[in-house]
Formats: C-alpha cells, structure tokens, sequence
C-alpha cells in the first residue's frame, strides 16, 4: 500500500538530508508504527506518504514514494486526499471551521459525497471517539485532547485507506487514548486500513503495531521488523521493555498481560523490599513525602513566603462563558514540592494552570502565588513569580533563531548572557543557534519553549503537558532538570497524562475531574490504586508498590 523507494529528502541549504535510504514496504491492512528519537526525521516520513513533502514543505525528494499506486511527486496532497488521510501533531493549526460538527463533515464536503452519507458518518464518528455531547462546542473552546479527538475524527469521516498520524495520543488522557487506539484496530481488522502512526509513548501503542519502523539516528537507514524484535534494539523503548530487559525476559514483553506472566519470579524477589518514596532526591516543605524542610531549602528568586507556601488557592471557582469549569477547588503547592495534575481532558487543568498566571479571573475564592493576586499583577512582575509552559509552545517562541530566541529571553528576564542557551542545551543538545524555531519537531519546540521559561527561575513552574513530543531520552534529560529545580527549593505543577512521568517525578498527584479535586495525596497511593493512572511498572509488579524501572533496578542490585 506505502512503498518507499531509495528516498531521500534534504531541506533548503541543509548540509546533510533529512531522511536517507528509506527503503521499505508497509503492506495494506497493517498498523505501522514509526519510532526513534526526537529529530530524527519522523514527520518527514510521515508527510512523504501524504505529499506534505515535498510541494508543501519544500526540500529535495530523491527516490519514489508511492501510496496506492500514486506518485507523491507527482500528485499534490489534494490529489491524494481521497486515499490519505493525514492527522498532524498540532490539531489547531488544520482546523477549518469553527464547530466540531462541521470540521466532521469538511473533508466529506471536499470530496463531494452525498448528504446522507455525510450524516450518517458524522454520527458514526461522534459515537466512536465520544465526541457526541462536544457536537456544537466551537473548537477555539476545546482542551488539546478534545481538539485531537476531533482531528482524528475529521479523518476517519473520509474513510481513507491509508491513515498517517503524527502523535495522535500525545494529548489523550489514558482512557480516551484507548478509545481512540480501539477506533485504529477496528480500522484496520475490519476495514483493512493501513494505518502509519508515529508515537513516542510507546507504553501506549507498540502492543498494537503488526510492524515497527525505527529510524536510529538522523540521516540513518531505517530498521523494520516485529515489534518484539526492533524493541530489543531500539534505543526508545516502553518501561514494560525496559523492565523486561532488566529481567532478560526473552522474548521480550510488549504488553502489562505479557510482563506480569513473567514477573512472578521478580516479584518473589522483590517482596519485602520497600522502594524508595517517589521524587526521592528532592527537598520538599511538610508534605510528608519526601526529604528536607522548608527552612532547608533555598529560596528562589522571588519574593519569599515564610511559610513555605509557592501557591494558595482557596474555594476557586473560573467560569469560561456560561460554563463553570473550575468550582471550589482548593490546592496549596510548598517550595521544593513537585505536583502532577491529572485528569481526563476537559477536567480543568490547563485552565487551573492558567488561572495561576493570571489569564482568568476568578468567579469565586481567590488564588495567590508567591504573595501576589496573579489577575491583578502586570506581566513582568508576575514572571519574578510564576512562569508557564503551554502546551502549545508556539505562544511563547517569536524569533526567527533559536540564537535570537534565547537572547530575547535573557533579555526579558535579565538573566546573564548564554543563561538560556546553556538550558537549551541541556534539555536537548545538538539544535542548531540559526535554526527556525518553527523547523524545530514539536517536541524541539517545547524544550526551546521550557528553556526560555527556565531563564527566569520562577518560583512556581507550571508545564502544561511537558512530555508531548519528547522521546525518552529528552523526558530523562526534562525529568534531570526539573528534579534539579526542585531541590533548589522551584515549586513545579505538571499538568500530565504521562503516568510514567508522574510516577518518576512527582511527590504529590491530584487528580480533576469535572472541575473537583477527587483525589490528592503522594504518588504512590494515588496511582497504585487507580487502573487509568497506573504507570506500567505498578501494574507488572502488582501489588507490590513499585512505579519506575529505575527503584526496580536500584533494588536488584542492592540485593544481589
């Protein structure tokens, strides 16, 4: 169905291309699954099967890439719009219409189909991805995994025979990423779809893929095989595969129902051991879940609050139009302390987050951060305090290089030259200064985004949804920096449906649902005992209380 012939694709007056020595066969019916570190050339990939490259990206295509018998040089994206459907990583950005109803029925409306037909299947893909209560939300009022879900359901309208997805279940909360991962079997079993998806949380996918692609390293020729067997080489790989190595489980396991028939052995091991809290290593105030004291730890830039206290919010309720969106929520975040804020999409959290710096007043209770009212401070105080990372980082990025980028942001926040480059460089080495930052992957993007907001040190950080687009090495090198950050005495709020990051990072996880607090407590009793926010290893090890690989090896080799 996809056949790529000897292609290379090399951008403008770049010294070295792309992707090269792409030579491969992704056979009809076939869930493909696309790996490999960030920058490595995925999206390129991905928009060489859809026509993106090259008569929309520009660039050298050398080679031959074609998609049901169709040339992508010689047929422009609209040309293959009956046959490809293509999902990108930023939703917002291909919306054409402004209610989830009608995007649904635009890519119908191109292709000219009856009605009827159209009717019918909006209604079918409301029902498959739960979209039907959000029919006539205006989509500039949707959360990130809501805009997702309607992005893939735009496509699936058309009943394309070959899907591209570039991250489709980055911004999904657990259960609604199984939704939409169910919608991509039944695809493909019983519609022979071929679907080509690139993914880096592969906790989440590769148990599903008939066929993994890795490509290694940039410019490297790519690796294809089972999934079992490109995992056992992969330099990206899932916990249930890391933890699997650990074990020299063979063959390997893709899947928690596949780990735990293995795991009896580790688990007698490990019985009687208690793993270490989780965020160990960091210095937090009277949580009760971790080390240190709030008078040990060192007081960041910023006004100081006595108590230890980063953010107070009290009885908050945030309306959004006519819709309450936050009601009584009260949360206290101490210096030191590192909170994940979980919750399905649509629950509040972006708009918590939001809240914290000043974007929404609040329509009840009240909200302080580091002695000031965020709504009634001006931005430049306010980042002395408080800084963000959306979860769209082209809000914040503005320059035309990373070098201007990071320049501008020393400026801002009066930080010593080179302040912002040195974290850039930590969190993701090897980007060029003169690069663009809109050629950066999105995963780039939200490192350069993290990296100007880390300049000014703030007090409170808030990161909306850190880890989408990061593979695991750059989520090593995230979690290194933020761990950093709180020892220091940074208080840090995630917003995440990464469990796995929760369960290597946070102390504390409070969990939204409908715009309620319905859980808060330390990590470990809060995830443990919940099926969606489990991190893998929890429930492999199962009801042992262990989370991350790395307290399982820790263990295993103290008692060796």
């Amino acid at each position: 169905m996809i056949r790529f012939e000897q292609v290379s694709v090399t951008y403008g007056d770049a010294t070295a291309p792309a992707v090269q020595g792409i030579d491969l066969t992704v056979p009809e019916g076939e869930l493909c699954l696309l790996v490999g570190p960030s920058g490595v050339g995925k999206s390129t990939v991905l928009n060489a099967v859809c026509g993106l490259v090259p008569h929309f990206t520009g660039g050298t295509l050398r080679g031959r890439v074609t998609v049901d018998g169709r040339d992508t040089r010689t047929h422009k994206p609209r040309e293959l719009a009956d046959v490809v459907g293509t999902v990108g990583q930023d939703p917002l950005a291909h919306f054409v219409t402004d209610t989830v109803e009608d995007e649904l029925a635009y890519g119908m409306e191109s292709l000219g189909l009856a009605p009827d037909v159209m009717r019918r299947r909006v209604e079918e893909t409301l029902d498959l991805l739960g979209l039907a209560e959000l029919r006539d939300r205006a989509l500039a009022t949707l959360s990130g995994g809501q805009r997702q879900r309607v992005a893939i359901g735009a496509v699936l309208t058309t009943h394309p025979k070959v899907l591209v997805l570039d991250e489709p279940t980055s911004a999904l909360d657990p259960a609604a990423a199984e939704d939409v991962l169910s919608v991509l079997q039944r695809l493909v079993h019983d519609l022979g779809t071929t679907v080509l998806l690139a993914e880096h949380r592969l906790e989440r996918v590769v148990q599903y893929a008939d066929q993994v692609i890795l490509l290694p390293s940039p410019g490297a020729a790519p690796v294809m095989g089972a999934p079992a067997d490109v995992m056992a080489v992969s330099p990206v790989h899932p916990p249930v595969v890391a933890l699997g190595r650990l074990a020299h489980w063979s063959p390997l396991p893709l899947s928690v129902r596949d780990a735990r028939r293995k795991a009896a052995a580790l688990r007698t091991r490990l019985t009687g051991v208690t793993p270490p809290a989780p965020g160990a290593g960091q210095a937090v105030g009277g949580t009760g879940t971790g080390p240190g004291a709030a008078s040990s730890v060192p007081a960041p830039r910023g006004d100081a609050v006595p108590d230890g206290i980063a953010a107070a919010v009290s009885g908050l309720g945030v309306r959004r139009g006519r819709t309450e969106v936050l009601h009584g929520v009260e949360l206290t975040v101490r210096r030191g302390e590192t909170l994940a804020l979980m919750g399905r999409n649509g629950a509040g959290k972006s708009t918590l987050l939001s809240t914290l710096v000043g974007m929404h007043p609040p329509a009840a209770g009240s909200v302080r951060v580091g002695g000031v009212t965020p709504h009634r401070t001006g931005p430049r105080a306010l980042l002395r305090h408080v800084g963000l990372v959306p979860q769209e980082p082209r809000d914040l990025l503005y320059a035309d290089t990373v070098a201007a980028e990071c320049t501008t942001a020393d400026q801002d926040a009066g930080a010593p030259a080179g302040s912002c480059r040195a974290q850039v460089a930590r969190l993701l080495p090897d980007v060029p200064d003169s690069v663009h930052p809109r050629d950066l992957s999105e995963g780039q993007r939200l490192a350069l985004a993290l990296a100007v907001v880390l300049t000014a040190r703030p007090p409170l950080l808030l990161l909306d949804e850190p880890t989408r687009g990061l593979d695991y090495a750059a989520k090593a090198r995230l979690i290194e920096v933020l761990r950093a950050l709180a020892a220091e005495g940074h208080a840090i709020i995630l917003a995440t449906h990464d469990v796995e990051l929760a369960a290597e990072l946070a102390h504390r996880v409070v969990i939204l649902a409908d715009g309620e607090i319905v859980a808060d407590g330390p990590t470990d009793e809060v995830v443990v005992s919940s099926p969606s926010f489990a991190p893998q290893v929890a429930k492999v090890l199962a009801p042992l209380p262990w989370l991350t690989v790395p307290q399982v090896a820790d263990a295993l080799e103290a008692t060796a």
